[in-house]
């Protein structure tokens, strides 16, 4: 049987001195992946373009140019493939968008997935507010969007983690499921082109719908996908009677079956391997971070100072 932590532990609930504290964590990050660990533990790092672009003009294509800055309309016009030209902004907007719906409030291993999720994005604000650029983003649940415009400052990070703090699990078990393609589609519409967008998620419900909007949200900003699971989402363990429970319902779970075990961890390789090739295809950043992982760790293996880029 596994047993969760109780409910006063810091491992259930996001505690707002510690998403404070990061701060000093953020510290060692910069928002610019090291290629060099492109395959380091599975994970697919891109190139970031770093701080925002600008829209300056648009010139024949050359051998070499993103073909996200092809400008297509230009291309048909004339002909010719063309290439948008871009001047870098003087900041950029960094747009955080976390995952608070009822699935993240679980873990069988360290803490929930959504206690991860916070701490992940405390670390990214900390770093983005220290590099100069604006913090934004939204938090999504069952309930809704809580929306967060790109702003300067400190007071900006505060409001963003304290509003982490506050997140409760949905109320209703029976709550209709936000889905990721209504995430991905009020991403597309509020992130400016030459952004860096940071998805913070399991991703589930992830269905062709999300990956088209995904992917044009690709097109004009860098993108991170941060993966957060639980080890028990990835493998069923060896043989044997379980029982999980969230404190209204509770699941009997029987691994006796080579069979069951064999095709529940492909269904959830499969569902990796396609975000992961998306990845690969539209020049996105994918990391993971289990909920028994140190966060800092996990970004700090990928976008530590003084590494190389």
């Amino acid at each position: 049987m596994f047993k969760a932590p109780e409910p006063s532990s810091a491992a259930v609930a996001v505690n707002l001195v510690e998403l404070v504290a990061l701060s000093n964590n953020a510290r060692q990050l910069r928002l610019r992946p090291r290629v060099a660990r492109a395959r380091h533990g599975g994970q697919y790092i891109s190139r970031m373009r770093g701080r925002g672009m600008e829209f300056d003009e648009s010139r024949l294509y050359q051998p070499g140019d993103d073909v996200r800055n092809i400008d297509w309309r230009v291309t048909a016009r004339t002909g010719k493939t063309h290439s948008k030209v871009f001047r870098e902004e003087r900041e950029r907007p960094v747009l955080i968008s976390v995952d608070a719906r009822q699935p993240m409030f679980f873990a069988t291993k360290g803490r929930f997935k959504w206690v991860q999720a916070a701490r992940l994005a405390g670390l990214l604000a900390w770093t983005t507010h220290q590099a100069g650029d604006r913090v934004g983003g939204e938090i999504h649940a069952e309930g809704g969007f809580a929306e967060f415009r790109p702003s300067h400052g400190k007071q900006t990070v505060l409001r963003f983690i304290k509003s982490l703090v506050d997140v409760e699990p949905s109320a209703g078990v029976d709550a209709a499921p936000q889905s990721m393609e209504k995430v991905f589609r009020r991403m597309r519409r509020t992130a400016h082109p030459g952004s860096l967008v940071i998805f913070i998620s399991d991703f589930r419900g992830f269905d062709e719908a999300s990956e088209r909007q995904l992917a044009r949200i690709a097109r004009h900003n860098d993108v991170l996908l941060l993966h957060v699971y639980d080890w028990l989402e990835a493998s069923l363990p060896q043989r044997g009677h379980y029982r999980l429970g969230d404190g209204k319902r509770t699941l009997e779970l029987d691994t006796g079956k080579a069979a069951l075990r064999a095709s529940y961890h492909l269904q959830y390789q499969q569902r990796i391997e396609r975000l992961q090739k998306l990845c690969r295809q539209q020049h996105m950043t994918w990391l993971q971070c289990a909920t028994d992982d140190d966060p800092a760790l996990v970004l700090r293996n990928v976008f530590g100072k003084g590494n190389g880029a």
